[in-house]
């Protein structure tokens, strides 16, 4: 580093990447970076020029100039070819990676790795983790296990489990990318996920037996004692640390504490990895299943929205989610009554004619099955050709009042009778079911709807539960009471019977 109140400037290796010529810059400094892995040390200017396969131009020779004055290569002056005087004052320089220019390089080169990994899910790293642990158990039951081959194996496990979770984690976000997109090769990704799901599927089946099985051999470790084996691995890699000295052993105390601390570490992030601990903890195991399964269905329900949209079908999702947003964006309930009327046409219809004999067959409908309803009578050509238009001059304008009269008539006495039963059902505090009397038949429907809501929402095992309907009308608390017996509700379409429940009903609208 350079004294700031010097004036002096320190290396700057990641200039060059901000700089015109970048990708000649970056060409060069990978050449220096292969150079070092065949253990070449220095390299002349027409050695450069050799492995980038171009010509050793004044271009290269200014990249060079300007890499060294970054701080990326050092120049020394190349003796070993003089021959003359005329020689020893020609610039000749050998060039050679410095620290900084070789750190930044490691840092581009892991960073341009990690952008562009693709993620695969290694089933046959499952494997490798399973024969792993198996070996290690068996260490683990010796007397005197083998520190050097506890500590291999420790560090080849470590090493493939890492690579699991990084590559799992790449694959799973780079399939939500795959998902996510919006405008790509349609006709490619159809073909893609087929392929796609096969492999997905493939990997939850060898996840869900292999997981179990590392699993047992987890606790089989652990039973015999996987402690032991941690501090063997630890005190190697202390032993390896530690330099001899007056304090030799206070160092390797700590050098092996903080070892065994990292080991501890890693040993739990591979056990939360695959055992659970309780149904709020699921295993990363378990939690990529899920993600899995639910990429694949992301995965068909994208391709049929593809489908639809190559068949020039509208959006429904995408419908709805505009309706949505409009219901959130009126201003009171009165427009959002009038929404949902002109989004879902409740209202009345130059198609739709109410006549008395409507009303009647209405009536006479009630409390049947839909399958048994008065018909709808459609034309014949409608059904055929989707359209109907009625040669000649059209028809009257109707006055159409009676019929809407009809229609609100109709639908203020369905308010009333619901409210009615809303009144009826309340309840002032918890009663027994057998202390509600004799119900409606619109009570009744509304109490089954409400005794449904409660039942679904209870689990297993629950003698309590507590449900609110889908319209945020009204809340229901169920409870079961111990030996209560059968109970008997009676109503206007028959009895109902059931085990004894304490039950409190409130309307949330009061």
């Amino acid at each position: 580093m350079a004294n700031p109140g010097s004036g002096e400037v320190g290396p700057q290796p990641f200039a060059y990447l901000s700089a015109p010529n970048a990708a000649l810059y970056r060409d060069v400094l990978r050449s220096f970076a292969r150079a070092k892995e065949r253990f070449i040390v220095h390299l002349r200017p027409e050695d450069v020029a050799a492995e980038l396969r171009r010509d050793s131009d004044e271009q290269l020779t200014q990249a060079l100039e300007k890499l060294v004055e970054w701080g990326n290569l050092r120049a020394d002056a190349d003796t070993g070819r003089v021959t003359s005087v005329e020689d020893f004052h020609r610039k000749r320089f050998l060039f050679q990676l410095t620290a900084a220019g070789h750190a930044a390089e490691q840092a581009i080169a892991f960073y341009e790795e990690a952008i562009g990994q693709r993620g695969v899910l290694q089933s046959v790293a499952l494997a490798d983790i399973a024969d792993q642990l198996a070996a290690l158990s068996a260490l683990a039951g010796e007397d005197d296990p083998d520190p050097a081959k506890v500590h291999l194996l420790l560090l080849t496990l470590a090493d493939r489990f890492s690579s699991l979770a990084d590559n799992a984690q790449a694959f799973m976000s780079s399939l939500r990318r795959a998902i996510d997109f919006s405008d790509g090769d349609i006709e490619g990704f159809i073909a893609y996920k087929e392929r796609l799901i096969d492999y997905v599927n493939r990997f939850i089946a060898d996840l869900a037996n292999s997981g179990a099985h590392i699993a047992r051999l987890l606790d089989e470790v652990e039973a015999r004692g996987h402690e032991r084996l941690l501090g063997l691995a630890a005190g190697r890699e202390a032993s390896d640390a530690v330099p001899d000295g007056a304090d030799a052993a206070e160092a390797f105390g700590r050098a092996e504490a903080g070892a065994l601390e990292s080991w501890r570490n890693r040993w739990r992030g591979l056990r939360d990895w695959f055992v659970s601990g309780g149904a709020d903890r699921p295993s990363q195991a378990r939690l990529l299943r899920q993600s899995a399964v639910t990429a694949i269905k992301q995965l068909v329900d994208t391709v049929g929205l593809l489908n639809e949209r190559r068949s020039g079908r509208s959006d429904r999702s995408a419908d709805f989610r505009t309706l949505a947003r409009w219901f959130a964006e009126v201003p009171d309930e009165a427009a959002m009554h009038r929404l949902w009327r002109a989004a879902f046409g409740l209202t009345s219809a130059r198609h739709l004619t109410v006549t008395a004999a409507t009303v009647e067959a209405w009536e006479g409908a009630q409390g049947a099955p839909w399958a048994d309803a008065p018909p709808v009578r459609i034309s014949p050509q409608l059904r055929r050709t989707g359209s109907y238009e009625r040669r000649g001059r059209p028809n009257r304008v109707q006055d159409r009042s009676q019929m809407r009269r009809l229609l609100r008539e109709r639908a203020d006495q369905e308010a009333a009778e619901t409210a009615a039963a809303r009144v009826r059902l309340r309840t002032s505090g918890k009663v027994l079911l057998s202390d509600l009397g004799v119900l409606d038949r619109r009570a009744f429907r509304l109490f089954l709807s409400l005794l449904g809501d409660a039942l679904a929402a209870r689990l297993p095992g629950d003698t309590e539960v507590k449900a609110v309907t889908g319209d945020g009308s009204m809340e229901v608390r169920l409870a079961l009471v111990p030996d209560g017996g059968q109970v008997r509700i009676m109503t206007e379409d028959g009895v109902l019977s059931g085990p004894e429940h304490l039950i409190e009903i409130t309307d949330l609208h009061e």
